[in-house]
């Protein structure tokens, strides 16, 4: 009973307070700025909507994966930029327009690419193991991420444009809410798996490692070699390997309802925020734009 409570109320709600704080930094604005950077926006949308899918599905073939892990590795490659990617990307001293211009509209977007790339992942991996076939209603699943994602990330916009000192005021207040929230997720999912964390830690810790330097590695030299200026790098790097890992535990969790797909979003989300503390430490201490 407790469990079901946690994964259909308490786990949906946090990530909808996390996305309505999201969406009180966001403006229209936000969105027609891809049309101002159309380079750097296609380049950071690519590396995050198709080359992250691709490099996960590789990496679960390669490593001979569980089906069960290598959809959760799924799950993370294929969910769109956290909210901290932009605040990341501010002490990273990183083009903090295109961050949040790439985390709105991915936002948008991975609505309803997730529930295509996740069909397809449930099919393949089922065909391939003993795993029992997993049914992904897309309509039915893109209209659930609507309404733990766009829905409350609408209505932060709302408040934002009605009430823009109210937003402003609470945008601190929110980030922390956000940050806390986000943290307990990640401690639910790693006590209610005490048993096996460590287990799963050293199947699959070294491949989300991989996974996120990679991406973080292609988003970087992609950028050097589009010859984009090194704000906009940075933010590229960032938003290619940072993820909204709330997202994909309450993917794994409240809609499809296998609690042990939640594990590779959970240690990512560990993995990244040690990954980008390093990228904050080294580019947030310049003094110079190279």
């Amino acid at each position: 009973m407790e469990d079901s409570i946690l994964t259909a109320v308490v786990l949906p709600v946090s990530l909808a307070i996390i996305m309505l704080g999201m969406g009180m930094t966001i403006v229209t604005d936000d969105f027609k700025r891809v049309f101002l950077y159309p380079k750097a926006a296609f380049l950071g949308l690519t590396n995050q909507l198709i080359i992250l899918p691709l490099i996960g599905f590789t990496l679960s073939i390669v490593c001979g994966l569980s089906p069960e892990m290598a959809v959760g590795i799924m799950i993370i490659a294929c969910c769109p930029g956290g909210a901290t990617s932009n605040l990341i990307t501010h002490v990273s001293k990183g083009d903090i327009a295109l961050s949040i211009t790439l985390t709105a509209i991915t936002n948008l977007i991975t609505v309803f690419t997730i529930p295509i790339v996740l069909s397809y992942a449930l099919v393949y991996f089922a065909n391939h193991s003993s795993m029992e076939a997993i049914r992904l209603p897309v309509v039915k699943t893109i209209v659930q991420i609507m309404v733990i994602t766009i829905i409350p990330v609408s209505i932060g916009m709302v408040i934002k444009k009605y009430k823009n000192d109210f937003a402003l005021k609470m945008e601190r207040p929110m980030r922390l809410a956000s940050t806390v929230i986000f943290a307990l997720v990640v401690i639910v999912i790693v006590v209610a798996n005490k048993d096996s964390i460590f287990i799963f830690l050293r199947k699959i810790g070294w491949v989300v490692f991989a996974l996120n330097i990679t991406t973080m590695a292609i988003g970087y030299f992609s950028a050097r070699l589009f010859r984009l200026n090194l704000k906009q790098t940075i933010s590229i790097t960032i938003d290619s390997g940072i993820q909204n890992g709330a997202l994909a535990i309450v993917i794994a969790t409240s809609i499809l309802k296998h609690a042990e797909m939640s594990i590779p979003a959970a240690v990512y989300s560990l993995m990244m925020f040690f990954t980008s503390g390093v990228l904050m430490w080294h580019f947030g201490r310049r003094t110079t734009d190279l």
